[in-house]
Order: structure tokens, then sequence, then C-alpha cells
């Protein structure tokens, strides 16, 4: 029996290599069409952020005084949130949604604690989280 050149070796890896190539595209591309929700939720996030940099730098957040990366955090968490109100409206996207819920909370109240302080924060944080994960527990489907 003679061993397949080592050229054939390589051509056929290389094969199987591009099939698993297109299949995790064709997965990525699948994902989106199933469920666009989250990357529409992560672009508004970063067109969020650059419009809140844009104004800074513009000098039109400036007569309040409010930190940037407060507004930042606060808007991203409520698109968070956002995502999360719209997946239990659109029965076709629902899937677990206390994950969603805790991270927005947790955005928002990053952003807060720049202006209000930590103190006060996190105790209504630990509040908020709690009510979600009994919510959840109420709402969850069976």
């Amino acid at each position: 029996m003679s061993e397949p050149r080592r050229d054939e070796k390589d051509e056929k890896e290389r094969g199987e290599e591009e099939k698993r190539n297109e299949k995790e595209e064709k997965s990525r591309e699948e994902k989106w069409r199933r469920d666009p929700l989250s990357a529409i939720a992560w672009a508004a996030i970063f067109i969020w952020a650059g419009l809140v940099f844009l104004a800074d730098s513009l000098q039109l957040l400036g007569r309040w005084e409010i930190p940037v990366w407060a507004v930042i955090f606060i808007g991203a968490g409520v698109i968070v949130l956002v995502e999360a109100l719209a997946r239990v409206a659109l029965p076709e996207y629902r899937r677990g949604l206390s994950g969603s819920i805790i991270g927005g909370i947790i955005f928002i109240a990053i952003g807060l604690g720049f202006l209000v302080g930590w103190e006060v924060i996190w105790p209504i944080v630990l509040i908020a989280i709690g009510l979600a994960i009994l919510l959840g527990g109420f709402f969850r489907r069976r």
C-alpha cells in the first residue's frame, strides 16, 4: 500500500477547512436572520456612544456638567432594557430575559453611580436585580 502524497493530504485538509469556514459563516448569517435584536441593540449602543462623544466634543453637554461616561452607560442600559421589552412583545424573538434585564440595570447603575453616588445606587441595584429574578421566576415559560 502506498501512502497518499503530501500534496493530496494538504489539499484534502484545505477543503475540509473551507467547508468548516463556510458552515460558520452560514450559521452567523442564519443567527442574524433568526435573531437580529441583539445585533441591533449593540449597534444602537455604539451609535449612542458616538453621539454622546460627538456632543461632548462640540461642548453640548458642558452646560449641564454631566460626565460623558454616565450618559453613555445610562443610554446603554436603556437600550438593553428596550431590547428585553422587544423580546417580550415579539414572540418570535422571545428567550431568557433575566440576563438582559440584569445587564441593563447594571449599566444604568454604573451611569447613575457617576451622578448620585455608589452608596445610594448599589442597594437599589440589588433590589432591582432581586425583583428581576423574582419576576423571571413567575413568568418563566413552562
